[in-house]
């Protein structure tokens, strides 16, 4: 039995996924499977899986597309190593990253789980270190130490400073906690580390970049947004903390999400559904519901137009964040 299962979900990404397997198999510790699970891709990605003969890959395809969650669990039940970790196929390791977190794990048994922090990269595999700087910034990992969380439902629900592709988990644990939701398409890694916090588990920061985490445009635009958003509601709607804190950031994250939902169906000419979201979030911003509800008068055809100039015009937070889609 390998010590190590690693998990690559993939989906029409033949021209990155090459690059996430070599970061594997180039590893400085190499016990380890390999387990790529294919959500039906409509590519040549069976072609490009064909050409690696090392036994320790296994590659597992759908023969049609059965959810991003879902494709995650097909890998996760596949699994037999001891440890486990799950990362996208546009990102990468750095050769070192089982061997810095394999290490932890095997010397403190209580822990159950080892994140790190990443760095950014583009398309071309360049590293930006000053995107990298400011993701780790933003994030809350600039200034959280080394060693075991204490406070950890506030750092993984707050500040959202675990990322999952850069985190080696006992697969135990996620036996135990049931890995991923299968409801959930989207936001299923926010979920796991609030779920994993609320049920007394212990964590493990280690500062060091040990993980690459690519930006590039097939991240972007309104047709992935909705789905996320979508998610994102049923994700926070599930928990209701006790923490007074924690609740309140809560509702205002869930009320958030529902206006920028809003925004969103109403830019792409689902009026009823979007103007109910905003109704409902106006406790958040009166103002920007506001400009919503009236861009839902316009014709479908304008309003992306009138969303476009909306953003070049505004330099408000929100704005900002409608132009970016997880």
């Amino acid at each position: 039995m390998p010590k190590i299962s690693v998990c690559i979900p993939t989906f029409n990404r033949m021209n990155l996924l090459p690059y996430a397997i070599e970061s594997v198999l180039k590893q400085t510790y190499q016990d380890f499977e390999l387990i790529v699970c294919d959500d039906g891709s409509q590519d040549n990605t069976p072609n490009v899986m064909s050409q690696y003969t090392d036994s320790r890959i296994q590659y597992i395809r759908h023969s049609q597309n059965i959810g991003k969650s879902n494709n995650m669990q097909s890998g996760f039940n596949a699994a037999t190593g001891e440890y486990f970790i799950k990362f996208d196929d546009d990102d990468r390791l750095t050769p070192e990253f089982l061997s810095r977190t394999v290490a932890i794990l095997d010397r403190d048994y209580s822990i159950d789980f080892v994140g790190t922090d990443h760095w950014i990269i583009d398309i071309n595999n360049l590293r930006d270190e000053t995107g990298t700087q400011e993701n780790s910034r933003r994030w809350g990992r600039t200034n959280l130490p080394e060693g075991v969380v204490d406070n950890l439902l506030e750092v993984v629900f707050v500040n959202q400073s675990f990322q999952i592709g850069a985190t080696l988990f006992r697969r135990a644990l996620l036996q135990e906690l049931g890995f991923v939701q299968l409801h959930v398409q989207n936001c299923e890694d926010s979920d796991l580390f609030v779920r994993l916090a609320l049920a007394g588990k212990k964590g493990y920061y280690l500062p060091e970049l040990l993980m690459e985490y690519r930006i590039h445009s097939e991240q972007q635009g309104i047709a992935r947004a909705i789905p996320y958003f979508t998610d994102k509601i049923r994700y926070l709607q599930n928990y209701k903390f006790e923490n007074e804190k924690l609740e309140k950031i809560r509702r205002q994250r869930l009320l958030e999400t529902q206006l920028l939902l809003g925004l969103r169906l109403i830019e792409t000419g689902e009026t009823l559904q979007g103007r109910e979201l905003l109704l409902a979030s106006q406790s958040f911003s009166t103002a920007k519901a506001w400009l919503g509800l009236t861009l839902s008068v316009l014709p479908v055809g304008l309003r992306p137009w009138g969303f476009d100039l909306l953003r070049r015009v505004s330099s408000s937070n929100l704005w900002n964040i409608l132009q970016y889609s997880p």
